[in-house]
């Protein structure tokens, strides 16, 4: 039984560590709890210290007032703090003694236990944080790096990438560290000496992935000739259609998103067959959303937009894809590559038109997202000023004289108030054609509020809908 003076619990663990500084840090933890249990169990109580001033054993009453019982719970509190303490500096010693060990062994000679250390790098710093960035501190990003070359197994190879993907995982300075030490150009020679093995692969796009996150890495990894690679897996992917690989896709095209926000690594994404890629994958509703994300960076550049306008029907898949009510995502995506490429290039907005765009942006502005309804009035506002310029441009100097001649006036046949009508015959062939444009959109809104509203298709007869277009002009519409 230790001896006890005034409780003094402090004192006694201090005198208790100097007596035994060298002793075991297992010993030194259970002989430090036995001291504290001895100290409680002695006497060190507000029980045991009232008796000692003379109080008598029957005087329970004062001594179980509120003020002692809140000693007792204070004193409880600290113990516990104390005995919590010792266990979680014992924990954290024996969690830095492993990772040590670990990472001992990642440099050893036998591939066999290199391969053992390098999964156990890949489980710990699965979902530890703490044990990512100790174990970049103790060396473990070079031996494995150093893996993927030295070593021709393909599961010591699997287990290196493995075990820096989750090293990278929310750590900006593991990341950049992987890159600086040369690991994607190693990664890129593995691919070509493993020729198809596709779990190498696959290990090698979710590092690419996660390794393109970092702002830094980005130029590095897009000159690296990494961006063709991820490409031809892409497209490799989408031939096989194999399910299992769905994950390895949809990574890839990740990465290619991520990598395509730097602007130096658009020029080389276009010397690939990306953009046709993309514009044949919007419909696949797996992909579609990525697709049209990884077109919204490219037709920021000009050589993107051409690209994009010189695919086939791009622009009609675009307009189509405005249409998505079930995915408000890509329509959002592809409104603002439509507004781009209408904002830069009169060519693609006559094919916009042509395409029926006025019909879709006139929908996307009633029942579109907030942000897709401001892109699609962007859009018509573009329309509108083109085909204003159109109008005046035909009429050449004049234009003048035409808009200054009165439009109502006095007429001896209304009683001294009329209004000139003009002429289908009297028009030109561009507000011909911007007449039936407005008409076709707005008989086919009108009939789609309808049958959203659930009423009946009679509810407008077409005469309601004819007089409405007849007498409707492109000045009362939003574009």
């Amino acid at each position: 039984m230790a001896k006890c003076h005034k409780n003094n619990v402090g004192s006694i663990a201090l005198d208790h560590r100097h007596s035994t500084k060298n002793a075991t840090t297992g010993g030194h933890f259970r002989v430090l709890r036995r001291l504290i249990f001895d100290a409680v169990s002695c006497g060190g109580t507000s029980r045991y210290r009232y008796r000692q001033r003379g109080g008598a054993d029957n005087d329970d009453g004062d001594f179980n007032s509120a003020a002692s019982h809140t000693e007792k719970e204070e004193r409880s509190e600290k113990l516990s703090d104390l005995l919590n303490a010792a266990e979680s500096k014992t924990a954290t010693e024996e969690a830095l003694a492993e990772l040590k060990q670990v990472v001992k062994e990642l440099r050893e000679e036998d591939f066999t236990k290199r391969r053992i250390a390098a999964a156990r790098v890949r489980s710990l710093a699965k979902e530890d944080s703490e044990a990512r960035a100790n174990l970049a501190v103790l060396g473990a990003i070079p031996p494995l790096v150093g893996m993927l070359d030295d070593s021709e197994d393909a599961h010591s190879q699997i287990a290196s990438l493995y075990a820096l993907l989750n090293l990278g995982i929310g750590n900006d300075a593991n990341k950049a560290a992987i890159v600086k030490i040369g690991a994607v150009h190693k990664m890129l020679k593995l691919i070509e000496s493993s020729g198809s093995d596709s779990s190498v692969s696959e290990a090698i796009v979710a590092n690419f992935l996660g390794l393109s996150a970092l702002d830094s890495n980005k130029p590095i990894i897009g000159s690296s000739g990494a961006i063709p690679f991820l490409v031809r897996t892409l497209k490799n992917l989408n031939e096989s259609k194999i399910e299992s690989k769905s994950q390895m896709k949809q990574d890839a095209m990740r990465a290619l998103y991520n990598l395509s926000i730097c602007q130096s690594n658009v020029s080389v994404v276009l010397e690939t067959d990306l953009v046709l890629f993309l514009v044949s994958t919007i419909g696949d509703m797996e992909v579609s959303e990525r697709s049209l994300a990884i077109l919204s960076n490219l037709v920021s550049t000009p050589e993107g937009r051409k690209a994009i306008s010189s695919v086939s029907d791009a622009i009609p898949i675009l307009v189509d894809a405005l249409s998505w009510t079930d995915s408000p995502e890509c329509q959002e995506k592809a409104s603002y590559v439509l507004m781009i490429m209408a904002h830069k290039a009169y060519g693609d907005r006559r094919v916009m038109i042509e395409a029926g765009v006025v019909s879709s942006l006139l929908e996307l502005t009633l029942v579109g997202t907030t942000l897709a309804q401001k892109r699609a009035s962007r859009i018509l506002e573009c329309l509108r000023v083109d085909k204003g310029k159109q109008v005046s441009g035909s009429y050449g100097g004049n234009f003048n004289l035409g808009v200054s001649a009165p439009i109502c006036g006095s007429s001896s046949s209304n009683g001294g108030k009329g209004c000139l009508v003009v002429d289908d015959g009297m028009m030109s062939e561009e507000k011909k054609t911007v007449k039936q444009l407005v008409q076709q959109s707005l008989q086919s809104n009108m009939m789609k509020i309808v049958k959203r509203a659930n009423l009946r298709q009679d509810f407008l007869p077409s005469g309601n809908f004819a007089s409405l277009t007849s007498t409707s002009t492109s000045k009362s519409l939003p574009f």
